[in-house]
């Protein structure tokens, strides 16, 4: 039965477990959007702050867990491929939220130093991954530095933006603002943080489960159908990926949380560039970030127009865009798009 498990899989068993670990991930991310509203309520951190760390990660975990288990049974490129393409997919979840949120350009209405702060993290997480695939072949006990430079920025951008500094950057409140302060009718009032967090830890524990079984489908699905490793990472496994932080962004702004919305998807952005560290050492045959094809350096550097578009957006501050969306919105549609055709050729 073992074998079985971890063998190849049926292909309709793993366009199944696609189906079912999708579904799993829109209940759990719905839930933990309600936990982690009241956590960064109780903690202190706000809705930026805690968003884009510890929700970040409580939505990232599965997509760790298929890059890690990707990488450790062989699929350097699948590995890659989900990580990098569940950050395109993630930024496109702003458009979906924004197109939800009734009102003005949810980039408009969640205006937030802490949140273009994480987005110039991106960018340079990003940067430096595509440094380790194009520089020379360097690694160390099989483990190439940029990984260890990965970590160390990110903690290092983390203590910066943490600072409790007065700030000499605000963005200028509007009557369609929407500012964190902490929701005291929160349906959580009656119980213990501590509670809240054990929920929030087997919530989390399920999303690890579900990606579990998302890699191992994605590996049958590349074996079976002879599809493109590139494309099912970045865009099966990608989706995937991205699902919790989509769901729980639109239930954020259903909830007024629109500061957290934004936060869960660019900290846990920030975090899927971590899971090319994870990869990396998860991997046995040398490097991931030379292992990288053309595909998934194609798919990184869209990752990076993507981000950038988000950031013009948050600085820009459209009210009314093309439609419901603001020119951000429209443009990530049109970006993911284009990775998608590209990558399906």
């Amino acid at each position: 039965m073992l074998d079985q498990v971890n063998g190849q899989w049926p292909v309709g068993w793993s366009i199944a477990t696609f189906v079912i670990a999708g579904a799993a991930t829109v209940v759990c991310g719905v839930r933990l959007t309600a936990l982690g509203d009241t956590l960064a309520d109780r903690t202190g951190w706000g809705e930026a702050l805690f968003g884009a760390v510890f929700f970040g990660l409580a939505t990232s975990l599965s997509g760790i867990v298929m890059t890690a288990v990707s990488a450790a049974d062989g699929h350097p490129q699948l590995a890659y491929g989900n990580a990098v393409g569940g950050i395109a997919a993630q930024t496109l979840a702003v458009a979906v939220a924004d197109a939800v949120y009734r009102g003005v350009n949810l980039e408009h209405a969640a205006a937030s130093s802490q949140n273009l702060l994480f987005g110039c993290l991106l960018l340079a997480l990003l940067g430096i991954a595509l440094m380790a695939s194009f520089g020379p072949q360097a690694t160390v006990m099989g483990v190439h530095p940029a990984s260890a430079v990965l970590i160390a920025f990110y903690l290092g951008a983390l203590r910066l933006i943490r600072s409790r500094e007065r700030p000499l950057w605000r963005a200028v409140r509007t009557a369609d603002t929407v500012t964190d302060v902490p929701d005291s009718s929160s349906a959580f009032a009656g119980r213990r943080t501590a509670g809240i967090w054990t929920e929030f830890a087997g919530v989390a524990i399920v999303v690890v489960v579900g990606g579990w079984a998302v890699a191992q489908a994605a590996e049958s699905l590349v074996a079976g159908t002879g599809l493109k490793a590139g494309l099912v990472g970045a865009v099966f496994m990608g989706v995937v990926n991205a699902l919790p932080e989509t769901v729980t962004a639109i239930a954020a702004v259903r909830r007024g949380a629109v500061t957290l919305a934004i936060a869960a998807v660019v900290g846990g952005n920030c975090l899927d560039v971590l899971n090319l560290a994870i990869g990396d050492l998860a991997f046995r045959g040398g490097s991931l970030y030379q292992a990288a094809g053309p595909d998934e350096l194609f798919l990184t550097s869209g990752a990076l127009v993507m981000t950038a578009v988000l950031l013009g957006g948050l600085l820009v501050r459209q009210r009314r865009g093309w439609g419901r969306l603001g020119f951000e919105g429209v443009l990530l549609i049109a970006v993911y798009a284009t990775i998608v055709a590209a990558l399906a050729v």
